[in-house]
């Protein structure tokens, strides 16, 4: 099931922020703690990173323009989880 992914909050009085660069594509499958895209804020420019395992369906914010904190940014899907072998 698909998850959206909201803008964070990066700093205590961050309310928005502007999309710089997407380093994923729709279809691009990406790591946990792999940067997804990167933001600009009045102080800093900051890389956003993945959750979780999974893949970009869809960007909702293009390049350039400004984000809400809390403003749905992307949608993914969460990579399948693999059952953990027990141990002989």
């Amino acid at each position: 099931m698909p998850d959206e992914l909201t803008l964070p909050r990066v700093g205590t009085n961050m309310e928005e922020a502007t999309i710089v660069r997407w380093r994923k594509q729709a279809g691009d499958a990406f790591a946990r703690g792999e940067c997804l895209y990167e933001i600009e804020t009045d102080k800093v420019t900051f890389e956003v990173e993945a959750p979780f395992d999974g893949v970009l369906l869809e960007a909702r914010i293009s390049e350039t323009e400004i984000a809400q904190v809390g403003q749905v940014v992307c949608v993914v899907e969460a990579a399948a989880q693999q059952p953990v072998e027990p141990e002989s």
